[in-house]
C-alpha cells in the first residue's frame, strides 16, 4: 500500500491530463512523474533507505509536493516543518525527527547555519530550493540523476507516510505518526464525503505543512485530480483563480474565508463552480456562515477534527438546517461526550469529546507516555469541550484549552465572539483570558476591525456594545484591544496563547470586576 505508486497509475492512463498547477508551471502527469523520479532516485543515491526521515521546510511550492511523492516511493518519512520556524524551535524539531535530510527554502539559510552546529547532519544533507554559499541547491542535488522509475520499495500499511507535528498552540509540539494506511483512508474516504470526481479541480491556498491540506490533497492523489497551489493566499487571486480555472474543491481556515468575504470580487458568479468549500482549523462563526450561505448555499462544509484521528464533518445538505455544528462523525467511526468521572454524558450536556475513527494516528514520535495519555483503550480524549444534539449533531462549545474560568464559572471564548462579530466594524475576534485579582479570570477580546479609519469604532465602545449583549453578567469583556492582525500558527489557527501572554499585564488587578 504505497500511497506513491498512485502517481504512475494516473501517468499511465492518463498522461496528458494536468496534475500541477503552482504559479507558473502547469505539469502534466506525466511531466510530474518524471520529476518525482529525478528527486526519488536523487535521494537514493544520498544513501537513503526506507523509514528515514525527511524534514521538509518549504513554503507552497512544486518542489514540496515532488518532496511528498518522491518521499512516498521509497519508504521515507516526511516531516513537513513551518519555514517560519527559527532558532531553538526549528533544531528541537529536526533533532525530535531524526532527521536524516532536510530539504529547505532559499529563505532558511541564515536559520540552518544557526542550527547546523546542534545537528549530526554532514554538509550534503541541507539541500536548498535556491543558490546559497553554504548548502547545495535543489537543482544541482538533482544533476546526474535519471528519470527512470526508481527501484520498487514494498511498503505495508502500517508504515509511517510522515509525522506531522502539533502546531504548538499550548506548548511544546508532539510529531503525529500518520501511516500509508491512514493517508490512503484519507483520500478514499474525504473523496467520498466532499464528493470528489477524477474531473474535480482542487485548489489549496494555505499551507501544505499543516495536516488540514491532507483533506483535499490525498483524493486528488487518489482519484488523479487536477491539483492547484496557490504559492501563498490573497483573497482577490484566490477568488480570480476560482473563477479562471473552474475551481470545485477547497478546504479553508476561517480567517481566509472572512478575507474573502471582504474581497472585491465576492461574489455567486466569481465562485459558481465551487462544489466544496470547507472550513478547517478553527471554529466558523455563524456570521460568517450566513453570508456565504447566501451566495453558496449548496456547497458548503464544515469539518471538526484532529490531526490524532479523530474527525466530524457538516455535510453540505445538512449545513443550513445544523448551522451551529460540526456535523456527525465520519463513517465507521464513534464519538462519546464523557463527563469529569469519565462517564458518558447524555444528549444536550457538555462535556469532553472522545472518539475513534480508522484514521487515528499510530502515536506521538517517541512519547509512548503521552500517546498512551491521549488514546485510552483505544479512544481518543480530544480535550475539547462540546455536546450531541438529540439528532447525534456535534456542537462544539470550545476548546479546552482555551476555556476561561471566572469565579469559578466556566466561560467559553466562542459565545462571546459569536456576539462580537455581528458588530458591523467588525472582521475578527479572539477572546482569552487575562489574569483578575478576583474572579482569576476574565475575558479580554482582540479584534481586527474591516477597515481602520478616523471613523472606525473605538475600543471602549466595542467593549461596551458586546457586554450589553452576552448573556450573562460572567461574559462581559474587561477589556478590548483593537489590532491590525492575529498571531496565527502556520495551519491560519489563531495563537490565543500568544495573546494571553502579550496582554497578561493588562488583566484586573482590582477588587470589583469591570461592568460595562
Amino acid at each position: 500500500m504505497n500511497m506513491g505508486r498512485l502517481l504512475a497509475r494516473h501517468a499511465r492512463y492518463r498522461p496528458d491530463d494536468y496534475a500541477v498547477i503552482c504559479g507558473g508551471h502547469r505539469f502534466t502527469f506525466r511531466a510530474h512523474e518524471l520529476r518525482v523520479h529525478r528527486l526519488a532516485n536523487a535521494l537514493a543515491m544520498l544513501g537513503l533507505v526506507k523509514g528515514d526521515t525527511i524534514a521538509v521546510v518549504l513554503p507552497n511550492c512544486v518542489e514540496l509536493l515532488e518532496t511528498y511523492r518522491a518521499a512516498a516511493l521509497l519508504g521515507l518519512v516526511a516531516v513537513p516543518l513551518s519555514p517560519l520556524m527559527r532558532g531553538t524551535g526549528l533544531a528541537t524539531l529536526l533533532r525530535d525527527a531524526d532527521a536524516a535530510v532536510v530539504i529547505a527554502g532559499e529563505g532558511l539559510a541564515d536559520a540552518l547555519r544557526e542550527v547546523r552546529a546542534e545537528l549530526a547532519l554532514p554538509a550534503d544533507r541541507y539541500i536548498l530550493t535556491g543558490p546559497s554559499p553554504d548548502f547545495r541547491t535543489y537543482a544541482d542535488f538533482l544533476e546526474g540523476s535519471t528519470e527512470d522509475a526508481p527501484p520498487y520499495v514494498e511498503i505495508e500499511g502500517d508504515h509511517p507516510f510522515n509525522i506531522i507535528y502539533s502546531s504548538g498552540t499550548t506548548g511544546q509540539p508532539k510529531g503525529i505518526v500518520l501511516t500509508h494506511h491512514t493517508r490512503a483512508l484519507y483520500g478514499t474516504m474525504f473523496a467520498n464525503a466532499f464528493r470528489f470526481t477524477p474531473e474535480s479541480v482542487v485548489m489549496h491556498a494555505g499551507s501544505l505543512v499543516f495536516n488540514g491540506a491532507f483533506v483535499t490533497l490525498m483524493p486528488a492523489w487518489y482519484l488523479g485530480c487536477r491539483y492547484i497551489l496557490q504559492e501563498k493566499f490573497d483573497a482577490e487571486l484566490f477568488i480570480e483563480t476560482v473563477r479562471r480555472e473552474r475551481v470545485t474543491h477547497v478546504m479553508m481556515v476561517p480567517s481566509q474565508i472572512v478575507a474573502v468575504l471582504n474581497a472585491p470580487g465576492f461574489s455567486h458568479e466569481a465562485l459558481a463552480s465551487l462544489r466544496m468549500l470547507c472550513s478547517v482549523g478553527a471554529p466558523w462563526h455563524r456570521e460568517h456562515k450566513e453570508k456565504f450561505l447566501r451566495v453558496l448555499p449548496d456547497a458548503l462544509y464544515e469539518l471538526y477534527g484532529l490531526t490524532e484521528g479523530f474527525i466530524t464533518i457538516l455535510d453540505s445538505a445538512d449545513f443550513e438546517a445544523h448551522l451551529d455544528s460540526v456535523g456527525v462523525p465520519i463513517p465507521f467511526s464513534e464519538m462519546r461526550v464523557v463527563g469529569e468521572n469519565g462517564r458518558d454524558l447524555p444528549a444536550g450536556e457538555a462535556g469532553e469529546i472522545v472518539g475513534r475513527s480508522p484514521l487515528l494516528m499510530s502515536g506521538y514520535h517517541k512519547r509512548p507516555d503521552l500517546t498512551a495519555q491521549a488514546l485510552v483503550d483505544g479512544w481518543l480524549y480530544t480535550g475539547d469541550v462540546g455536546y450531541a444534539d438529540d439528532g447525534g449533531f456535534l456542537h462544539l462549545v470550545d476548546r479546552k484549552k482555551d476555556m476561561i474560568i471566572s469565579g469559578g464559572v466556566n466561560v467559553f471564548p466562542k459565545d462571546i465572539e459569536e456576539i462580537a462579530v455581528q458588530h458591523a466594524e467588525v472582521r475578527e475576534v479572539a477572546v482569552f483570558g487575562v489574569p483578575d485579582r478576583k474572579w482569576g479570570e476574565s475575558p479580554m477580546a482582540a479584534v481586527v476591525l474591516k477597515e481602520r479609519t478616523d471613523l472606525s469604532v473605538s475600543a471602549g465602545e466595542l467593549r461596551s456594545w458586546i457586554n450589553a449583549r452576552v448573556a450573562a453578567r460572567f461574559q462581559q469583556v474587561f477589556d478590548v484591544v483593537i489590532v491590525d492582525d492575529l498571531p496565527r500558527s502556520t495551519a491560519g489557527k489563531t495563537l490565543k496563547r500568544v495573546l494571553r501572554d502579550e496582554y497578561a499585564s493588562r488583566g484586573n488587578t482590582s477588587e470589583s470586576k469591570a461592568t460595562a
